[in-house]
C-alpha cells in the first residue's frame, strides 16, 4: 500500500521560507517522479513542480527561482523548499507519484493527504 506523508505547512510572514517535506512508503521511491501540487481554496489544484528520480526538477512559472524540489531517495523523502513567500502561495500543499512526468494532476496515481501553508501579509 502505497503512503505519502507530507509534514511542515504552517503560518509564516510574507517574505519568510518554509521547507515541506513528503515521506513515501510502499513504493520503489528512486523510480518514481514525485510531483508538488497545490489548491487555493476555491481553486482548482495547481502544479509547482516536480523532480525526476535522478533529480531533474521542473517548476511551474509561478513559483521558479523561489521554490527547490530535491529528493533524498535513501531516505524515501521529497522536499519542497519555499522561499519568498507571498500571500498567493497560499494553499494546502499535495505530494504526489508517478512514474511519469507530469505537470497536470490527473497524471499522477498516488497522492498525499496536504499539508496547509498560510502566508500573512
Amino acid at each position: 500500500q502505497v503512503q505519502l506523508v507530507e509534514s511542515g505547512g504552517r503560518l509564516v510572514q510574507a517574505g519568510g521560507s518554509l521547507r515541506l517535506s513528503c515521506a513515501a512508503s510502499g513504493l520503489t521511491f528512486s523510480s518514481y517522479f514525485m510531483g508538488w501540487f497545490r489548491q487555493a481554496p476555491g481553486k482548482e489544484r495547481q502544479f509547482v513542480g516536480y523532480i525526476s528520480w535522478g533529480g531533474y526538477t521542473y517548476y511551474a512559472d509561478s513559483v521558479k527561482g523561489r521554490f527547490t524540489i530535491s529528493r533524498d531517495n535513501a531516505k524515501n523523502t521529497v522536499y519542497l523548499q519555499m522561499n519568498s513567500l507571498k500571500p498567493e502561495d497560499t494553499a494546502v500543499y499535495y505530494c504526489a507519484a508517478d512514474r511519469r512526468a507530469g505537470n497536470v494532476h490527473s497524471e499522477y496515481a498516488y497522492w498525499g493527504q496536504g499539508t496547509q501553508v498560510t502566508v500573512s501579509s
